[in-house]
């Protein structure tokens, strides 16, 4: 190989590496189009999505090919328009093309597309293709230099096609990702509104993923911590106890016996116990090896506040009628609730009855069992 062909090479393999590490971190996206450019001995190039009812969704392009916001309506008009995109669709899907394949000379000198939109962008060349993207969009790769720099030659026709199907599979493994990204942000926010803190421990305890709710449990009680990476007790007893716990639930994840304990109370001194309850996670198995086996820790507090805010919107309640039930909820009496408050216990006892007929609850005790679990104790975090 010749020392321009192994060079020409040399930075078409780079290209396509690059294009599969952009699928998986899409951070690395941004540039993409000048690493094309660069390339193929090009100016500008471009990425997009034509969808349908016309939408254009631009994925990536050269600096040069920006405009201002105030001729944005503009380029996204000549975007939809686009003469080249037009003519490759009827040229044929995947088939690498140039201008000189989709007009003449004398078209050009009378197109709007090349008078008003290239001309701005200095362009005159174009090498590219069209291909099916997700759900039924055309995919297009755009490249360009301008007119003295002559048009494109058949080995760059020959790089393009080289490129081509990489560029394909990288859009459509970044989309996969996107999708599996989404979902895993989804069940991360799920977790971080939930009032109960949530911990991915491996079987030695070593904590892999924390709710914000876990975080703040366990900066606010002494009873445990996160040592080493480790999630752990403060006591000897209960540290072993967890241990056991974890170790059972991994055994069960892997199908074999395991003990029966997966609740554990944590004492606090002049406070409730925390309640931590262990799951296994079912390990998951591809093609590339099983993940690290895993388990789930929850840990409730008795004591989380309840949302009075949610409350008053879920039944109906005045303000005071808010914090008396969200008091009830948490397990305070009537005289703990006027003690708390400063208000008088007939008075509380009239905000109970309001409370009941607002809640469809006939009893202090249900009453206390509906709020207690609603949706207020989601958090607000």
């Amino acid at each position: 190989m010749a020392p321009q062909e192994f060079y020409e090479f040399s930075r078409t393999s780079g290209l396509i590496a690059h294009l599969y590490d952009a699928a998986i971190d899409d951070a690395l996206w941004p540039g993409t189009a000048n690493r094309i450019a660069e390339t193929l001995g090009s100016t500008s190039t471009v990425l997009k999505l034509h969808g349908e009812g016309a939408r254009v969704n631009l994925l990536e392009c050269t600096d040069n090919l920006m405009v201002s916001e105030r001729e944005q309506a503009w380029a996204d008009d000549w975007h939809r328009k686009d003469l080249w995109v037009e003519r490759s669709v009827a040229y044929g899907m995947e088939r690498i093309i140039t201008d000189e394949d989709l007009v003449t000379r004398e078209e050009q000198a009378r197109s709007g597309f090349y008078q008003e939109w290239l001309r701005h962008l200095d362009i005159h060349h174009m090498l590219g293709a069209v291909f099916p993207a997700a759900d039924g969009a055309i995919g297009v790769l755009g490249v360009h230099r301008p007119c003295e720099a002559g048009p494109y030659s058949v080995a760059e026709r020959q790089q393009v096609a080289l490129v081509l199907p990489h560029l394909q599979q990288a859009l459509r493994l970044g989309q996969r990702f996107a999708a599996v990204s989404q979902a895993h942000a989804a069940s991360l926010q799920a977790l971080d509104k939930l009032d109960t803190g949530v911990l991915m421990v491996d079987g030695t305890g070593r904590v892999i993923q924390a709710s914000s709710m876990a975080e703040r449990l366990l900066r606010e009680n002494a009873e445990m911590a996160v040592v080493g990476g480790r999630l752990a007790l403060r006591t000897p007893a209960q540290h072993n106890k967890l241990l056991s716990l974890v170790r059972g639930a991994v055994d069960t994840a892997r199908g074999r016996i395991a003990e029966p304990g997966v609740t554990l109370s944590i004492p606090r001194p002049h406070r409730m116990p925390l309640a931590l309850e262990v799951a296994p996670l079912r390990e998951a198995v591809s093609t590339f090896g099983a993940q690290r086996p895993a388990v789930l820790v929850f840990i409730r507090d008795p004591e989380a506040p309840i949302s009075v805010a949610r409350l008053r919107e879920l039944f109906g309640l005045t303000r005071t009628e808010g914090v008396v039930a969200a008091a009830l909820g948490q397990g305070a009496s009537l005289e703990e609730i006027a003690a708390t408050i400063g208000i008088g216990l007939a008075t509380v006892r009239s905000h109970l009855k309001r409370i009941l007929a607002k809640t469809s609850t006939h009893r202090q005790a249900e009453a206390t069992a509906l709020l207690a679990r609603s949706v207020s104790t989601v958090s607000d975090q």
